[in-house]
């Protein structure tokens, strides 16, 4: 099955499923392990949530507070893969 979109922005702390358990689902429900591209969004900059982060199927870390730049970056990665 093709993923309906080409990335998700997924933040990794939400109020009723957090973001590793999403990423998972819908690595499931796709059945790719890399497609659609899953942009981990988080204030946590510890290196442990960020392998958690890979490990559960997202592919780039981005911490928060956002900045434009790094997020531009990130996304110029997926159009090269």
């Amino acid at each position: 099955m093709d993923a309906p979109f080409d990335v998700v922005l997924m933040d990794i702390q939400m109020p009723r499923m957090n973001g590793m358990d999403a990423s998972r689902r819908i690595r499931e429900f796709v059945g790719h392990p890399t497609r659609p591209w899953i942009i981990a969004l988080s204030a946590g900059v510890m290196k442990e949530e960020q392998i958690e982060a890979l490990a559960a199927g997202m592919n780039e870390f981005v911490a928060k507070p956002l900045v434009v730049a790094q997020l531009e970056k990130t996304l110029d990665k997926i159009l090269i893969s």
